[in-house]
């Protein structure tokens, strides 16, 4: 009997060791060093999805002490603070100035991740695109073919599924080269191994590369 794949969601592990150094963000991690200063206390982590920047946000917020929030809500934390898809938080922008501001007072240090640098968010309070514009940005380049190969290897490990190397391999060579592109594969091929009930091969690999170029009906 074929089995139903359970709806479980893979949640991943931020640490420090489980994160892939590459040249691509080695600028960002010498930012991130401990004892690296930060002009006017705040930096941006910026670049493509799933290059990376909300694992180092977390790896930054657990050693500084700071909480990692979403949105702003209420009073602003006293202490650092991480900031997830702050351009999108940046809708809020008089929210997101009152916290940038109350940080700036204390003393503490702001870490802020998004698509883009901040000083192209599309803001209008004056105030804000100032400090936006005086906040330290540096990006997280595309990554290269190993570190999207170490990235498909660890999250299969992660998964605990059995891939061979043939299969990964030819995996690489048809996926788009994001890391996006590359976890969405990662959970695909679980709930393809679980439904089938075995290792992945490659017609079930093949299976799933055609699942990912079909278009979305919702577009």
């Amino acid at each position: 009997m074929r089995q139903l794949p359970l709806p479980l969601a893979h949640r991943p592990e931020f640490t420090a060791a489980g994160f892939i150094e590459a040249p691509s963000n080695a600028a960002a991690l010498a930012w991130l060093a401990p004892g690296a200063a930060w002009p006017t206390g705040r930096l941006a982590l910026w670049g493509e999805a799933g290059c990376g920047k909300t694992h180092l946000l977390h790896v930054w917020a657990r050693r500084a002490g700071a909480r990692f929030i979403l949105l702003p809500d209420g009073e602003p934390p006293a202490g650092p603070i991480a900031i997830d898809d702050a351009d999108a938080v940046a809708s809020d922008e008089r929210r997101l100035l009152h916290l940038l501001n109350a940080a700036a007072e204390a003393g503490q240090s702001v870490l802020l991740a998004a698509r883009t640098p901040p000083s192209r968010w599309p803001v209008a309070l004056p105030d804000l695109a100032s400090r936006l514009r005086a906040t330290a940005a540096v990006e997280i380049a595309p990554a290269d073919d190993t570190l999207l190969a170490d990235l498909l290897k660890r999250l299969l490990v992660a998964r605990q599924l059995a891939v061979p190397e043939a299969v990964q391999s030819w995996l690489l060579l048809r996926l788009p080269r994001t890391p996006a592109a590359i976890r969405e594969a990662a959970a695909r091929l679980d709930r393809a191994s679980l439904a089938a009930g075995g290792a992945v091969t490659r017609p079930i690999a093949a299976a799933v590369l055609e699942e990912m170029e079909e278009p979305d009906p919702c577009q």
